[in-house]
This record gives structure tokens, sequence and C-alpha cells, in this order.
């Protein structure tokens, strides 16, 4: 079992910079076994893809629209994964959310769907104000 703890969200200007935390406990494996994604929801739209990265930390994929702005990380010997949010815009103002599952990042097709993760966190608010 998996049981993912968001962190870092709040409410920041426009152009500020956030890092999200994601705080993994896992039984029976080891936390490099999982891929980890982001993803984040606004209000009344659906979830959407934000990066992955894999298990090991060797290949990362982003979102074409956050290339640049958003860094996908890594810590496997502390059981935790990061979202650095950078030049941050009042449409970056969503529930952000960390996943993560074995086998998610077969491929860079399947790693954007939200059904290819079945471990899921509660969620921290990021706000931005213009």
């Amino acid at each position: 079992q998996v049981q993912l703890v968001e962190s870092g969200g709040g409410l920041v200007q426009a152009g500020g910079s956030l890092r999200l935390s994601c705080a993994a406990s896992i039984s029976g494996r080891t936390f490099n076994n999982y891929d980890v994604a982001w993803f984040r929801q606004a209000p009344e739209k659906e979830r959407d893809f934000v990066a992955a990265i894999s298990g090991s930390g060797g290949r990362t994929h982003y979102t074409d629209s956050l290339k640049g702005r958003f860094a996908i990380s890594r810590d496997n010997a502390k059981n935790m994964a990061y979202l650095q949010m950078n030049s941050l815009k009042p449409d970056d103002t969503a529930v952000y959310y960390c996943a993560a599952d074995r086998g998610a990042f077969n491929s860079y097709d399947v790693v954007v769907f939200t059904t290819s993760y079945d471990y899921w966190g509660q969620g921290t608010q990021v706000t931005v104000s213009s």
C-alpha cells in the first residue's frame, strides 16, 4: 500500500514561486518502484496532467504548456517527490494532486492519464492572485 500526502500549497502573487512536496508512506516495496506524477484540477474542470517522473528519477515528462516553468523531482532516500513551480500565473490556480503507481511510466502516452495511477494524495490548494 502507498499513502501520499501533499504539502506546500498556498496563496502566492502572480510571478511568484511555490514548491509542492509529496510524502510517501509505503509498505512492502521501496519508493523507487513507483513512478510519480502531479495533476491539477481547477474548479469545474477535469483533472489535468502536469508532470511525471520515473521511479529512478531518470525520466521526466511535462505537459507542453508548463515546460520551463515547472520542474518535477524526487528524493528516493526520503520517500519524497516535489514540484517546483515558477513564474506562477492566475491560471495555475488549482488543487494539485500527487499520484503514484508502478509501471505508470511505461510510455509517454500512458503516463498522462489519471487511470494510470492507483494511489493519490488528498491534494493541496494553490491560489495565484493577479
